[in-house]
């Protein structure tokens, strides 16, 4: 569904500026069929319609279609078809003729272009696509896709405004940037802007498209290994960002951490985790991809990182000192796909307000969500309250604490949530008073009990023998 959708919108694209063209040339089919005029371009026998006119051999005809296209756009489109599987759509065990010409047929009768939806729109229903195919495969979908309120509150809390850069080293199917861009409120300020990093091939591909159709332009996803080899380089150094934000795999195993023990971009700044898990290596790329003196991350992690001993604990007491910890939420369990694991938001700035510096805003959402049949969620309300908390930057007994660098330093350089927030304080019963009401309550329990069985007696229901 992914790369064919794409393609029906690209086709439908197309056909609307050739009209636009034709409109402002008096009807002139050579100037309407200049490159210029076109988002993309489309080959001869590469449209959505030739597909349609196809009699046999559908499937070939749609590769034939996605690579022509591919090949004749290879600054924006390389790799987004070829990225697919295509031997799914060739083999007619799997997808005959008349399946697919059902499909086709299916879909011609929707029109996916820029007058039929804005881009936000036809994106927003992409995302929708996007999550229902996570709510079906939910062990695999924390790889790629964040629950959006969450993403949302991650932007909130970075506000970044037009003009910014913003970066996603981990970005999935590129929900974060996409809700950057849309809180920015101003496209055009983030052409060439936008950037993003994704290892896995197809996810990359998605990452793109769902940026095409969500009306972006000029943006730079590229796929690899973010921890092995960082593709944002300048000058031989991290390039460095206004806003860093993701959600990287949790606890991920055998990340390459022989080499980031002497890193060349000098990530290492706290030191080098363990092989089995690349927590504080992602932390300490974000880090050093912020702007020195402006930039912002935010990073969902699992709350182990707040209170791990060992490497983790050295590294976490260094970040603390360094005083970049903006804020920390505690997010509830089970709001995040296939992973029982408890998430937290750990929010970074190179540039505090200096009523915010040396200290530390711990905020605990655990039980700010909404239940659901399936898995917990947050609401648009939920994520307002944990960012109304974060602007207040005051304590509040049970939801939220403010900290300085010395009093984590006390606790032995922990960020856990739990062990600083204010509890309410417990009514205090005595014993006798709690005697009593046992007493009577039993006695309650008794005459209840007898009027029970004098009714069902009067009623023939028992017999009092």
């Amino acid at each position: 569904m992914t790369p064919i959708l794409f393609l029906k919108r690209v086709s439908d694209v197309y056909d609307e500026e050739t009209q636009t063209a034709l409109d402002e040339s008096g009807g002139d089919e050579e100037y309407a069929s200049f490159d210029e005029n076109h988002s993309f371009v489309i080959p001869k026998e590469c449209h959505w319609i030739d597909i349609r006119n196809a009699s046999k051999d559908v499937g070939k005809m749609i590769v034939k279609a996605m690579n022509g296209i591919e090949r004749a756009n290879p600054e924006t489109l390389s790799g987004v078809f070829s990225s697919f599987d295509d031997v799914t759509w060739t083999d007619k065990t799997k997808l005959t003729d008349e399946r697919l010409k059902d499909l086709i047929e299916h879909m011609s009768k929707l029109k996916v272009g820029n007058k039929n939806y804005n881009a936000d729109v036809m994106g927003d229903a992409y995302e929708y696509l996007i999550k229902k195919f996570a709510d079906l495969s939910k062990k695999n979908a924390g790889e790629y896709y964040t629950p959006r309120t969450i993403v949302k509150l991650m932007v909130m809390l970075m506000d970044p405004k037009p003009g910014d850069t913003v970066y996603d080293p981990a970005c999935g199917t590129d929900g974060m940037l996409i809700e950057a861009i849309r809180h920015i409120n101003d496209r055009q300020m983030t052409y060439g802007r936008i950037y993003g990093q994704e290892n896995n091939l197809s996810t990359s591909a998605i990452a793109r498209m769902n940026l095409f159709l969500h009306g972006a332009s000029d943006f730079k996803i590229v796929q690899g290994d973010t921890l092995r080899n960082p593709k944002f380089i300048e000058y031989n150094k991290l390039k460095q960002f206004n806003c860093v934000l993701t959600n990287p795999p949790f606890g991920q195993e055998k990340w390459g951490a022989s080499g980031f023990e002497s890193d060349k971009y000098g990530r290492n700044i706290w030191g080098c985790p363990s092989d089995s898990n690349a927590d504080y290596a992602w932390l300490q790329h974000m880090v050093k991809s912020m702007k020195p003196m402006e930039g912002k991350a935010a990073v969902v992690l699992p709350q182990g990182v707040l209170f791990h001993s060992g490497k983790e604990g050295d590294i976490r007491e260094q970040l603390i000192k360094s005083d970049m910890i903006e804020a920390v939420v505690a997010l509830a369990g089970g709001v995040f796909y296939g992973t029982g694991v408890s998430a937290c938001i750990i929010f970074l700035n190179n540039h505090k307000k200096s009523e915010h510096r040396g200290k530390v805003c711990l905020i605990d959402a655990t039980n700010i969500y909404t239940p659901k049949r399936a898995q917990n969620e947050m609401e648009d309300k939920d994520i307002q309250e944990v960012f109304d908390l974060y602007q207040a930057y005051e304590d509040k007994v049970e939801k939220c604490k403010i900290v300085t660098i010395e009093d984590l330093g006390a606790a032995g350089n922990t960020l856990a949530v739990n062990t600083y927030i204010e509890k309410k304080k417990q009514e205090i019963v005595s014993p006798e008073l709690i005697r009593i009401e046992y007493i009577n309550a039993v006695e309650n329990a008794k005459k209840a009990e007898a009027r029970m069985k004098a009714y069902l007696i009067a009623g023939g229901f028992i017999n009092e023998k």
